[in-house]
């Protein structure tokens, strides 16, 4: 029996999902509110685990080509005190393909290969219990109906409220992002500085991380605890830090650039230097879902990825999202009748709310780690997790 399948979201779960049912024989509808593509920056660059991205892949048969596009080198990770100091360097061991780092935009291309997506079909509400499936209301005023729509639409799901009232809340943590470009020929020393993969600088209640992609990009994130509207001047708190001036337009280069300097003050020149020789700067607070977020089944809809465990971005999210895409497709692939593929998913749910629910507890824990009045902290992290 061919299922009616829509998925909404054209990132990583979404696209995965399709890529492992594809590869199974049967039809997908992909649905993804932006125009094309490249409408947006892709963003930075993403470490894929060798028993989650990495095994996902490998269920679409697409492992040997990641391994043609990825970075071992990129899971080098370097971190210095506050006054420039290296406290650790690790290199990745020759042939060391445990978590290997690759450009999203080169991801998202690679899971797109030939996949037919529906490009500027935004999602207005997910309705179950309809007559003839699932209701899918779109912004252009049009609708279609399902046998199951899979919301794998990121942070703010349109899907999410079919099935869970949970939204979103802000960790107390944001992060501004910026990069440069050209790094190895334009700034030499901040290449050398940064290395072939990731440094980190910790303070205290903040930090400065920086990112190798690839063709010399380099993306910065200077992260801090900080009131949501910081920049806006509208919740002047008697604690907040010096050098975040009221009502900061952060699309003003310049000023930005100055308040984030006046906060990191007194770190060492090399390391401002990251912030000096950048480019935009784009404010993205950290948002979560609860860590055990989970819903009551509702047959025809379910949700990967982001919508359904948002965490904090230490390298497990898009991980996940993959995982979960693969196994879905299987599970859905091996369901014969609607009654086999409600069990399927309802199956699916179960398992992943269990592992979702360990590492959403993991990551909010290393998230108030890394971001922590006491800077040891993150260095303890690090020697935990990093191999001896």
């Amino acid at each position: 029996m061919r299922h009616r399948i829509a998925v909404i979201g054209a990132g990583p779960a979404g696209l995965t999902f399709a890529c492992v049912l594809r590869r199974h024989g049967h039809p997908v509808t992909i649905l993804e509110r932006d125009p094309a593509p490249d409408a947006r920056p892709p963003g930075g660059t993403l470490d894929l685990h060798e028993r989650m991205g990495q095994l996902a892949l490998g269920k679409a048969g697409l492992l040997a080509e990641f391994q043609a596009l990825s970075r071992p080198e990129g899971q080098a990770m370097r971190i210095l005190d506050t006054d420039g100091t290296v406290l650790r360097d690790w290199q990745p061991r020759p042939g060391d393909q445990a978590n290997p780092e690759i450009d999203r935009g080169q991801l998202r291309d690679l899971l797109l290969g030939p996949l037919d997506v529906q490009w500027g079909r935004g999602v207005t509400e997910v309705v179950p219990g309809a007559r003839d499936g699932v209701l899918v209301r779109f912004a252009d005023g049009r609708q279609e109906t399902f046998d199951l729509v899979i919301g794998a639409d990121g942070a703010w799901s349109r899907v999410r409220p079919a099935i869970s009232s949970a939204t979103p809340h802000y960790t107390g943590i944001t992060s501004v992002e910026t990069s440069l470009d050209d790094v190895d020929t334009r700034h030499p020393d901040l290449a050398r500085l940064v290395g072939d993969g990731s440094m980190a600088v910790y303070g205290v209640n903040r930090a400065l991380v920086a990112q190798r992609n690839s063709g010399g990009h380099v993306k910065v994130y200077a992260q801090f605890r900080a009131p949501l509207d910081w920049h806006t001047g509208l919740d002047r708190r008697a604690d907040m830090d010096a050098g975040m001036d009221a009502g900061l337009d952060l699309a003003d280069v310049e000023a930005a650039r100055s308040s984030l300097l006046a906060l990191f003050d007194g770190w060492a020149a090399p390391v401002l230097d990251l912030l000096r020789h950048s480019t935009a700067f784009v404010h993205r607070p950290l948002y979560v879902l609860p860590v055990s977020h989970t819903w009551a089944h509702v047959p025809g809809v379910t949700l990967l990825g982001d919508a359904a465990h948002l965490m904090p971005p230490l390298g497990v999210g898009a991980n996940l999202a993959m995982l979960e895409g693969a196994e879905l497709a299987e599970s859905v692939a091996a369901a014969p009748g609607p009654g086999d593929l409600d069990e399927a998913v309802r199956a699916f749910e179960e398992q992943m709310w269990t592992r979702a629910g360990r590492w959403a507890e993991i990551t909010m824990a290393g998230l108030e780690r890394l971001v922590s009045p006491d800077p040891t902290e993150a260095l303890a992290l690090f020697d935990e997790v990093q191999p001896s």
